[in-house]
């Protein structure tokens, strides 16, 4: 599961980071095509995924299917279908991280393929543990056959920063068998309209839900270092019928009792009172 965390690299996971002297990047909103996101989100994800790694594993797990900061888990939610019923089927995860979901799917007795834009990511998933078949990849162009899998999952990874989901559904659509499930989650729209802040001053809006003008950030020399698309709802129901799914649900994680983390903009304060994360769950005909 990708989110954005600002942090510097280190030159092996769980050491450090050491800090890099470079100014901090400059926050706009300004358009960004398909091939400035992509290298925007690979070295953003290669830089931090120490950091990321470290402040989130304990959240995450080693083997743990999250959908978001909210905690919802696949081993409760069922969104791929059942426990159970995974044995056997090959699945692709986008935008694996350290492959923690994917570590999951193998428990149930799946044959799950963890693919990431990220070296720096992979390598925390070797470090979790071999075993697992990595791929590093861009979620645009995926490097395998027509019809190659089972289902297609991401927590998180690849939607939110790509210029063109259509394409990545399109992929998607085309590596999966009929009948083929694919479920994402992304951050819920309406959060694009609130400050990105866990405490009270993220409660009132702050910009229009409509504006969809990339979320940028950029160098001294006005290159992007992050990218960040929004979509609205009803962009993404158009877009996943566009790639060629049918939408069977949309999930929207509530905030749990039990969870008192604060990660990033998401916390008890606002999840109580906003939705955080949106499930889209697809099917291929």
């Amino acid at each position: 599961m990708s989110q954005e965390i600002h942090g510097t690299y280190s030159s092996e996971p769980g050491e450090p980071a050491e800090p890099t002297g470079s100014p901090e990047p400059e926050a706009t909103r300004r358009a960004a095509d398909e091939a400035e996101s992509s290298r925007a989100s690979r070295g953003w994800w290669d830089r931090n995924a120490d950091e990321y790694q470290s402040d989130h594993g304990g959240f995450l797990g080693d083997d743990r299917f999250v959908w978001g900061p909210e905690g919802l888990d696949e081993a409760e939610a069922g969104l791929l279908g059942p426990a159970a019923s995974l044995k056997r089927l090959d699945v692709l995860e986008i935008g694996a991280g350290a492959a923690q979901c994917s570590r999951w799917l193998a428990a149930q007795g799946a044959r799950p393929v963890a693919l990431d834009l990220s070296h720096r990511q992979l390598q925390h998933a070797l470090r979790i543990g071999e075993g697992l078949p990595l791929v590093e990849a861009d979620a645009g162009r995926l490097p395998f056959r027509d019809g190659s899998f089972d289902l297609a999952c991401s927590a998180y990874g690849a939607v939110p920063f790509v210029a063109d989901p259509v394409r990545v559904f399109r992929e998607v659509h085309r590596v999966l068998r009929p009948g083929g499930r694919w479920v994402f989650s992304v951050t819920h729209p309406i959060r694009w309209a609130f400050p990105d802040e866990p405490g009270p001053e993220g409660l009132s809006v702050a910009a229009s839900y409509f504006d969809r003008v990339p979320y940028v950030e950029q160098d001294e020399a006005g290159n992007a270092v992050y990218v960040e698309h929004h979509r609205t709802l009803g962009d993404r129901v158009r877009d996943v019928v566009a790639g060629g799914f049918r939408l069977v649900d949309l999930v929207e994680p509530e905030w749990p009792a039990w969870n008192d983390q604060e990660w990033g903009g998401w916390s008890p304060l606002r999840g109580n009172l906003i939705p955080g994360t949106a499930i889209f769950v697809c099917e291929r005909d």
